[in-house]
């Protein structure tokens, strides 16, 4: 009983000390630094990761926007023999404003974003 006893008065000293307490500060301080070059290494390859997609997608800009250049080009060259009349090609790109309910079933624009696409 008398070893328990010596145990705790040692341990209530241990825990009372500045030593421990100091301890206590250093390893917590360790610990957030660790923390926080982790997440610095990770915002960096976000940032990099960011960097790389806002390329691509001024790369998939560019592409639709030949596309839709040559589109248009091949409709107005040869309306007659064309997939897609250069009106209906305005419309669904939403160069053309037209009235709905005009009676003309192709001119007619459905306010619906996901219905423009449905040729």
């Amino acid at each position: 009983m008398d070893l328990a006893t010596r145990a705790a008065n040692m341990a209530t000293r241990l825990i009372n000390s500045n030593t421990f307490m100091n301890i206590f500060l250093i390893g917590s301080f360790a610990a957030l630094s660790v923390r926080s070059v982790n997440q610095q290494k990770d915002i960096e390859a976000l940032e990099a990761e960011k960097v790389s997609l806002i390329k691509s997608n001024k790369a998939m800009k560019m592409v639709m926007w030949d596309w839709k250049q040559q589109l248009f080009s091949e409709a107005s060259s040869s309306p007659d023999s064309a997939i897609v009349p250069l009106a209906r090609l305005k419309v669904i790109y939403g160069e053309a404003a037209t009235v709905p309910g005009s009676g003309d079933a192709e001119t007619d624009v459905v306010k619906s974003p996901a219905a423009k696409l449905v040729i």
